[in-house]
C-alpha cells in the first residue's frame, strides 16, 4: 500500500511509485505513435481520412466511462471489504489476548503455559492467513509460535489457518476441563474464534471469487478498440493536436482498466494492495507485548513510500 505524506500537487505529476503508468506506458506509446502517423498522413494528404464527426466517439466514450466506473467501484469494494476483514481480525486477536491474560488462571504452571500457547497460536493464525492469501510458504513464521509436536500434523493440513483455529479451540476446551476458565469465559472466547473463522472465510471468498471474466473481457476489449479508433475520428478536426489528446484519453482509460485489475486482488504484493505483512507484524507486536515480552520485533515501515 502506498503511504505518502501530503505533497505538492505539482510533484504528483512526476510520481511513478504506486502509479499505473509503468503498467500501461506501452499502450500509451503505441497510441501516441499511431496518432502521429495518422496526423502526418492527414497533413501530407488532406482529406485522406474522412471526417466522421466526434459524436460516435462521444457516445462510446460515455458508455465506456460508465463501464469502467462500475468495474472500479466493484474492485474498490472488494479492496475495502478485505481491509475491513483484517481490521476485524486485529480486534479479535487483541480481544482474545486480553481475555486470556485477564481471566485465565495464572497461579499454576499449567495455566501460564496454556496462556502463552493460546496467544502464540493466535499470532500463528495471523501469519498463516497472510501466507495463504498470498500463496507463500508460512512455515518460517508459523513454526516459531507452534509447539514442535504439532509441526508434522500442520504440514499435512489442507487449510492451515483453519487447523490452527481448531488447535485454539482444543486449548480452550482443555482450559475448561482443567478449570482454568469459567463456562462464561469459554463461551466468550469461542465467539472470538467464530469471528476469526468468519474473517478467514470472507478473505477466502474474496480471493476465490473474482469479478466475472466476461465483464472484464468486455471492458478490456472495448477500451482497446476505442483508443485505437480514436485518432481516425479526431485527426480531421484536431490535426497535429491529435496525438496529445489521444495520449491523455488513453492514459485515462487504460489507467482505470489497470487500476481496477490491481484493486480486484487486494491480497497481493502490488503497490496498491493491502499491507498484510505490516498488519500481521502489528498483531504480533501487540500480543507479545500482552505477554510482557521485552524483545519485540520492529514495526514494518514504508520502503520507497510502499508498505507491504
Amino acid at each position: 500500500m502506498i503511504v505518502r505524506q501530503k505533497t505538492h500537487a505539482f510533484r504528483l505529476f512526476f510520481t511513478l511509485r504506486g502509479s499505473v503508468i509503468p503498467q500501461i506506458y506501452p499502450q500509451i506509446l503505441l497510441i501516441t505513435l499511431l496518432s502521429i502517423l495518422i496526423a502526418a498522413i492527414q497533413h501530407s494528404y488532406p482529406g485522406f481520412f474522412s471526417s466522421y464527426g466526434t459524436a460516435p466517439f462521444t457516445l462510446l466514450g460515455v458508455a465506456l466511462s460508465l463501464f469502467l466506473g462500475f468495474r472500479n467501484n466493484a474492485s474498490y469494494e472488494r479492496w475495502w471489504e478485505a481491509r475491513e476483514q483484517w481490521g476485524q481480525l486485529i480486534i479479535d486477536a487483541r480481544s482474545l489476548a486480553r481475555q486470556v491474560i485477564s481471566f485465565m488462571d495464572q497461579e499454576t504452571e499449567t495455566g501460564r503455559h496454556t496462556q502463552r500457547r493460546m496467544i502464540h497460536l493466535t499470532i500463528a493464525f495471523t501469519h498463516a492467513l497472510r501466507h495463504r492469501l498470498r500463496d507463500t510458504s508460512p512455515w518460517q513464521d508459523v513454526d516459531r509460535f507452534v509447539e514442535p509436536e504439532h509441526h508434522a500434523s500442520l504440514r499435512q493440513a489442507q487449510n492451515l489457518p483453519e487447523c490452527l483455529l481448531r488447535l485454539m479451540g482444543k486449548k480452550i476446551g482443555y482450559s475448561r476441563r482443567e478449570r482454568l476458565l469459567s463456562e462464561f469465559l469459554v463461551q466468550s472466547m469461542d465467539e472470538r474464534l467464530t469471528s476469526m473463522t468468519g474473517v478467514l472465510a470472507a478473505c477466502e471468498r474474496i480471493q476465490n471469487t473474482p469479478l466475472p471474466f466476461a465483464y472484464t473481457l468486455l471492458v478490456h476489449r472495448t477500451t482497446y478498440l476505442y483508443c485505437f479508433m480514436l485518432p481516425f475520428g479526431l485527426v480531421s478536426s484536431l490535426g497535429w493536436v491529435t496525438p496529445l489528446v489521444c495520449a491523455v484519453i488513453a492514459y485515462t482509460f487504460f489507467g482505470l482498466d489497470a487500476l481496477s485489475e490491481e484493486l480486484e486482488e487486494p491480497f497481493g504484493l502490488a503497490a496498491n494492495d493491502l499491507p498484510l505483512s505490516a498488519l500481521s507484524r502489528t498483531i504480533e507486536i501487540n500480543l507479545l507485548e500482552a505477554l510482557e515480552e521485552t524483545e519485540l520485533p520492529p514495526a514494518l515501515t514504508p520502503k520507497d513510500g510502499c508498505l507491504s
